[in-house]
């Protein structure tokens, strides 16, 4: 609890001063009772009060369990811009703890909460865009896409970050001069898909690997799986002229990646063709690892985001509660996912719930 309060101390309490429940404390069950599976501010309560006597161990509790309405009024008041920070602070400290390194390669991609949304307003639920370090298979930020504007959302959520010993991967949508300039000026280099809606951009790109040139490339085929075989073909040349011909920041190479795949039984699906915009040469195959690395954020995030924690179907919907319960479920999908247990993270959560001693393993793993 000591290390908990001190990534959490400095956050405002948004409550009148006469709330009867320590703001740490709420944080603390609610965050418990998630690692455990809770999905909603009706299971913290009934969390808190079955663990009552284990969490009496290590907090005062002073006025019992909070109800289900104080969890809801703390996650609808509370800033999520202090919460982020807040969480960023925890898992900084969190990481370097535990010796885990968060270089590499880091995605950034955007989420809807398709639970959270308005009466009336299905299609436009909340929208949220995340940063995942690959390598540390950990969630490092979330910045709200306010009016639905990843692209903003991206921006803001970078500029919060120090990127050193970092390549930052993104999809076509942020293959813009301000998204480059951003991931440079933090320290980061950036690899990022580009398609035709870059207009000329993108017709340089593709003309200079039609015509000759000085050129370095790899192949990889990867286990059949699936009943499916894929063939995937690298290729990077240098070109700094285009960070002055087209204004794009940091440009120091391209790539393109070209798929092949089988199905078992089947002719061959057509090839598919990928290009990329470099900030600084890197080997084919290198390239080949980070472009393939850049899915697990939908793998090794999102996916299980919506599956283990329910994130898809949850319908908080009320003020900052959306933003601020996501910040809480990556905090805890973070401290599950590092824990030294072998066991799936499915299983990890119901044993979480079961078994006291791994629950109070988990959160001493908090060190």
């Amino acid at each position: 609890m000591k290390k908990f309060k001190k990534a959490f101390r400095r956050l405002p309490d948004p409550r009148a001063d006469n709330a009867r429940h320590d703001l740490l404390e709420v944080l603390f069950i609610a965050l418990a009772s998630m690692l455990c599976g809770a999905e909603s501010c009706s299971d913290m309560a009934d969390f808190g009060q079955s663990k009552e006597e284990l969490l009496r161990l290590f907090l005062h509790l002073e006025h019992g369990i909070p109800s289900h309405d104080t969890f809801s009024r703390v996650f609808r008041l509370l800033k999520p811009q202090a919460f982020e920070c807040a969480f960023r602070r925890f898992m900084a400290a969190f990481a370097k703890a535990n010796r885990i390194k968060l270089t590499g390669v880091v995605a950034v991609d955007g989420k809807a909460l398709r639970g959270a949304y308005e009466r009336g307003g299905k299609a436009t639920p909340l929208h949220m865009v995340n940063v995942f370090a690959v390598d540390a298979r950990m969630a490092l930020a979330q910045q709200k896409a306010s009016g639905r504007n990843e692209t903003a959302g991206a921006l803001e959520v970078l500029d919060l970050l120090s990127l050193e010993g970092c390549i930052v991967t993104a999809d076509a949508l942020h293959c813009t001069r301000a998204f480059a300039a951003t991931v440079r000026e933090r320290g980061g280099d950036y690899v990022l898909a580009i398609k035709a809606n870059r207009g000329r951009l993108f017709t340089a790109v593709t003309q200079q690997f039609a015509r000759s040139g000085k050129r370095s490339t790899a192949e990889q085929i990867d286990p059949s799986t699936h009943d499916r075989r894929e063939v995937r073909r690298a290729t990077v040349m240098r070109n700094t002229s285009l960070a002055d011909l087209y204004g794009f920041p940091g440009a120091a190479a391209i790539g393109r990646i070209t798929s092949r795949r089988r199905l078992r039984k089947q002719r061959a699906d057509a090839p598919v063709v990928r290009h990329y915009l470099l900030s600084k040469y890197i080997a084919p195959k290198r390239l080949l690892h980070v472009t393939r690395s850049h899915w697990g954020i939908e793998n090794q995030l999102h996916w299980v985001l919506d599956v283990h924690f329910a994130e898809d179907s949850n319908r908080s919907r009320c003020d900052h509660a959306p933003e601020n319960l996501a910040i809480l479920r990556r905090l805890a999908l973070n401290i599950l996912r590092t824990h030294p247990d072998p066991a799936s993270l499915r299983r990890k959560i119901k044993r979480a719930g079961w078994d006291n001693a791994f629950l109070m393993a988990a959160l001493s793993h908090m060190r």
